[in-house]
């Protein structure tokens, strides 16, 4: 399960955030996951759980955005919803596309620290 990886990754990166901002705790984690990205979302908040443990993430909550696919045509012009397996055939013209729009992202793209009490 790769997502353990990604999960910690993420831990890191939000650590790394939290820190440069005064090391607050995090409270929220923001990531996009494109859906051809190869990662299960809910494997990914599952690992994310076990990848928080023992830092300052440990009460921090994973929102994951889901990405859909979308790619471009380039002789028509149409943008289209891959098929299931990814199939980057037009179907308005039926030609080959190469332009992939969305649908590839993973990324943290946002970090948001717990408020400072007193």
């Amino acid at each position: 399960m790769h997502e353990l990886s990604i999960a910690t990754a993420i831990v890191e990166r939000a650590e790394e955030t939290a820190r440069l901002h005064g090391g607050g705790r995090v409270a929220v984690v923001r990531v996009t996951v494109g859906e051809l990205a190869g990662v299960v979302p809910d494997a990914l908040r599952f690992s994310f759980e076990v990848a928080r443990e023992g830092t300052l993430l440990e009460a921090a909550r994973l929102v994951v955005e889901e990405v859909a696919a979308r790619a471009r045509c380039a002789p028509c012009g149409a943008d289209f919803a891959p098929g299931t397996p990814p199939l980057l055939w037009c179907p308005r013209c039926d030609a080959l596309s190469r332009e992939l729009l969305a649908g590839r992202e993973l990324e943290v793209t946002a970090v948001e620290l717990e408020e400072a009490s007193g």
